[in-house]
């Protein structure tokens, strides 16, 4: 198991299936959390998960930059987001707004808020999760949403290149397939085709403690063939 006692990490979406995931895993490896979300679901999280400071934030308001700030985060893990489907004739400036909003914006803001602390130690890690449409650069029926995950991906690194010589370092997330999820269950997707979340949480907290001679900066991880 990685080991990150005295590190902390920054988790977006907080309350997630895939977040709690996260959260355990870093909680097992001896990570301070600070964890972002909203809502009932950040409840949820609060009420399961020790942490160190909770934040109910809509990070697609560039006032929640200003409250991230104020907080001293070692890694930032961004699993905030949404996916809608829609037929490309049927999309409309709602549609691009929401998942633009939900998936980039969102990383954004949260970048913005954890990058002086990161600038200023010279030291900091940020990881975002894309999606397997978005490595392949395709997407029937979610255009826009495999347009937003491939915004995430690009913005990440770029952020790479511009920032290693800083000691800040990225890694994207491609899950290569739906992530085994209540949703998805209920959405009925076999458990057997999907990716077990805590999977991808150990991936997740093995990067994070990877020698930087051996950094990954993208990383894909596929279902069960």
């Amino acid at each position: 198991m990685a080991k990150l006692s005295g590190t902390t990490v920054m988790l977006t979406g907080a309350g997630g299936a895939l977040a709690t995931a996260i959260a355990q895993e870093l909680i097992d490896a001896g990570a301070e959390l600070l964890l972002v979300g909203r809502g009932e679901s950040l409840a949820r999280a609060e009420d399961r998960l020790p942490a160190k400071k909770v934040f109910d934030l809509d990070l697609t308001d560039p006032a929640s930059v200003d409250k991230l700030r104020k907080q001293k985060a070692d890694v930032l893990i961004h699993t905030a987001g949404a996916f809608s489907a829609q037929e490309a004739q049927k999309a409309d400036d709602a549609d691009y707004q929401r998942l633009f909003g939900a998936n980039m914006l969102t990383l954004f803001h949260a970048v913005q808020g954890v990058l002086p602390h990161m600038l200023k130690q010279k030291e900091g890690m940020i990881l975002g999760v894309s999606a397997g449409q978005a490595a392949h650069m395709s997407g029937p029926g979610a255009a826009l949403y495999t347009a937003s995950k491939a915004a995430v991906a690009a913005y990440l690194l770029s952020l790479n290149a511009e920032l290693k010589s800083k000691g800040v370092s990225t890694l994207t997330l491609y899950p290569m397939g739906a992530i085994d999820t209540p949703a998805n269950r209920e959405a009925g997707l076999s458990w057997e085709t999907m990716i077990d979340p805590r999977a991808l949480a150990q991936t997740l907290a093995h990067a994070i403690t990877r020698p930087e001679r051996a950094h990954l900066t993208e990383l894909k991880v596929y279902p069960e063939q």
